[in-house]
């Protein structure tokens, strides 16, 4: 079931066309990565969403319902550009902020107790805004996101600013929280963190949508049947022995191990390629190549983009 759909939003402004016809799914309890190039078009997505700005044509929908201003209480959305009053003490802000966000005065303490002491904060509380680290901040504007139990996360480059250490913090909470029934959306450049978290995803280039589905699905959809394999006791090219089933793409030698990449043609089992190969030496290892989904995205847009010009240059 999905919990948001977004129909064939489109945005424009003044000569910009921000959105153009873009659809999405957002599956309930998953983790959905919005992607794409700088410019693409996520950011103003997201602001639709948050009802900052409105469509100038398609729909929201949440819950199966039209998006309306009382929905705003079940989002929580971290946006990229963030910013905390400096002069304000850490633990009244957040207070403040708490109760903007329709908790009363005593769950929002308790609430911020629990996050500050789980997050390391609590001898902050009374410090100023400004006394924190970068990383600091983004504690407490993350715990703000997450504090009233949001049924829709909105998380945009929820990592910038982080050490490694408290990134892995976050990536744990960000899937704490799925787990226990939230759904969140989010944005990124970070194509390592798409591979850790996301169930799914949407690629957004050029204010069009060129990609969207399950994490694992598009990965087996981009796979080239290119196995690397290291094999000993070789010493002939590897390219004038196999047969016109294998396709040897690279071959080196390492320290007496020669390391090949070969392609599968012909619908063989990687079973018969093996039967090919032990004739000729010790097969130690063998691994099939799988594009990541940086592979992907570059390809994809790359693509897409030349796709773009090409029609853009024939329509002159």
């Amino acid at each position: 079931m999905d919990l948001l759909v977004a129909n064939n939003i489109t945005k424009r402004f003044a000569n910009h066309v921000a959105l153009n016809g873009v659809s999405v799914s957002v599956p309930e309890q998953s983790i959905f990565g919005l992607l794409g190039p700088n410019g693409a078009g996520k950011t103003t997505l997201i602001r639709i969403i948050n009802m900052i700005s409105m469509p100038d044509e398609g729909e929201i929908l949440l819950h199966g319902e039209k998006l309306h201003k009382n929905h705003i209480e079940s989002i929580g959305y971290l946006p990229e550009e963030r910013g905390l009053y400096k002069k304000m003490k850490v633990g009244e802000q957040a207070l403040y902020l708490a109760q903007l966000r329709g908790l009363s005065y005593g769950d929002a303490m308790k609430k911020l107790k629990y996050w500050f002491d789980k997050f390391e904060l609590l001898g902050w509380w009374n410090r100023k805004v400004e006394e924190l680290s970068k990383g600091m901040q983004q504690k407490i504007q993350f715990i703000v996101t997450v504090l009233h139990d949001p049924k829709l996360l909105i998380f945009d480059e929820p990592f910038s600013g982080f050490d490694p250490i408290n990134a892995s913090l976050i990536k744990d909470e960000i899937l704490r929280l799925r787990d226990n029934g939230a759904t969140i959306i989010f944005s990124t450049h970070n194509m390592a963190s798409v591979e850790e978290l996301c169930d799914h995803i949407a690629l957004i280039n050029k204010s069009k949508k060129i990609l969207e589905g399950r994490v694992s699905e598009i990965k087996s959809s981009y796979k080239s049947d290119i196995y690397k394999v290291e094999i000993t006791g070789f010493n002939k090219q590897l390219k004038d022995t196999l047969n016109h089933d294998f396709e040897v793409v690279e071959e080196t030698y390492k320290n007496e191990v020669l390391e090949a990449q070969i392609k599968i043609l012909n619908k063989k089992s990687t079973n018969e390629l093996i039967m090919a190969l032990m004739p000729y030496g010790n097969i130690h290892a063998m691994q099939e190549i799988v594009p990541t989904m940086n592979d992907i995205f570059i390809a994809k847009v790359n693509s897409d983009t030349l796709h773009y010009n090409t029609n853009s240059s024939l329509t002159e």
